[in-house]
């Protein structure tokens, strides 16, 4: 758990991944990411392979209960990585354990809407998607929503718009918002698109402290030594590549903590220049 200010950060990792990430990372080799020694032990193990993790944030204000990212989800199908299909995890549990059930969660931010970001959205009940938290506002970019309502039909997209997405719109459940929000004094989103239509990322201010929860501006730390690396899954590289040397640029020196979507080992640090690139000097 992190502390900014009065406001609390837990991560609750759904999944964690060692290696098998070249559809994600196709760059990072064994050899190149030894490379990068700064990595080890945190976020890389000893033969090279990335530690990764499909997670959530759970974000507590004095006055609200807030989940950043929703991971994969329970009895979800269609994914196109098979380890992905019809999970049986205690993530629900989990979140409990926290004093994050499902009906005291004020509002659910999701940073862009991509598969593993959006599981837990909706649950299966009597054979029917369900909010999974029935109490919360779903807060989504406006744009974002857009691109993926019109491209619902298309076979990478339908499962889970089917079963994630459509089903919380049709409830009223969702607010439509800029990508520039802000959705409280504490908390306001930063327009960082690149990796998908009008991905956002959260920044966090509380008592002269701060912290940013990026999303997937990066998918590893590796990305903060090599900015040219981008995903395949990106939907535009150029633009994600130009935005993580932005963000790195903007947080570079700062006492910023920095928390990626799918960080795991240390989870968060901050980002200092290292020569002519930057690296994660991990939070303590």
């Amino acid at each position: 758990m992190w502390k900014i200010g009065a406001i609390e950060i837990t991560p609750v990792i759904e999944l964690e991944i060692a290696g098998g990430t070249r559809f994600i990372l196709p760059q990072a080799m064994r050899e190149e990411v030894l490379k990068i020694g700064w990595l080890q032990p945190h976020f890389a193990d000893p033969d090279g392979r990335l530690k990764m993790a499909v997670q959530s944030f759970l974000v507590k204000t004095p006055t609200q209960r807030i989940i950043v990212d929703t991971g994969l989800g329970n009895d979800k199908q269609g994914r196109g990585v098979p380890r992905w299909n019809n999970l049986q995890t205690p993530f629900l549990e989990d979140l409990a354990s926290h004093g994050f059930a499902p009906d005291a969660i004020d509002a659910v931010i999701c940073t862009h809407l991509h598969v593993d970001h959006i599981g837990w959205n909706t649950r299966l009940v009597d054979g029917r998607w369900v909010p999974t938290f029935p109490n919360a506002r779903y807060i989504w970019s406006g744009k974002e929503y857009e691109h993926w309502h019109a491209h619902r039909d298309e076979p990478d997209v339908a499962p889970h718009y089917a079963d994630s997405i459509k089903p919380i719109f049709d409830a009223g459940c969702v607010d439509l918002v800029a990508s520039d929000h802000r959705f409280s004094d504490e908390i306001r989103f930063i327009p960082t698109a690149g990796h998908s239509p009008a991905h956002m990322s959260i920044a966090i201010d509380s008592g002269g402290q701060s912290a940013i929860l990026l999303g997937d501006v990066f998918h590893h730390p590796c990305q903060i030594a090599h900015l040219e690396w981008a995903t395949p899954i990106d939907l535009d590289q150029r633009q994600s590549t130009e935005m993580r040397r932005k963000m790195c640029e903007r947080l570079a020196g700062t006492r910023t903590l920095v928390i990626g979507g799918h960080f795991t080992g240390q989870g968060a640090g901050y980002i200092v220049r290292d020569g002519d690139t930057f690296r994660l000097e991990p939070a303590n």
